[in-house]
């Protein structure tokens, strides 16, 4: 019988290992790639802090089930007069 692919389901990447593992517990559990992605950067905060931390850029794509690809550019200082409009 053949072997089941290692990422069948969801895959996970982080530079330390405990974020992967953290990513993984979340998919594992039911969770979504979002939520699997901030469990791994709340880990990467204690465990790899040089890396990630309060206040710091992110890049995210996301895939939502119909297809539709979108990015995310949370980079920079923030507007102190921003609004949501």
């Amino acid at each position: 019988m053949p072997e089941t692919p290692v990422f069948s389901h969801g895959a996970v990447a982080a530079p330390h290992h405990r974020a992967a593992q953290a990513g993984q517990t979340v998919l594992a559990q039911g969770g979504n790639a979002i939520e699997a992605m901030t469990a791994m950067a709340a880990t990467i905060a204690v465990v790899y802090p040089h890396m990630n931390g309060i206040g710091g850029d992110g890049f995210w794509l996301v895939r939502e089930k119909g297809g539709r690809v979108r990015g995310i550019e949370a980079c920079g200082p923030a507007g102190a007069l921003a609004t949501r409009a």
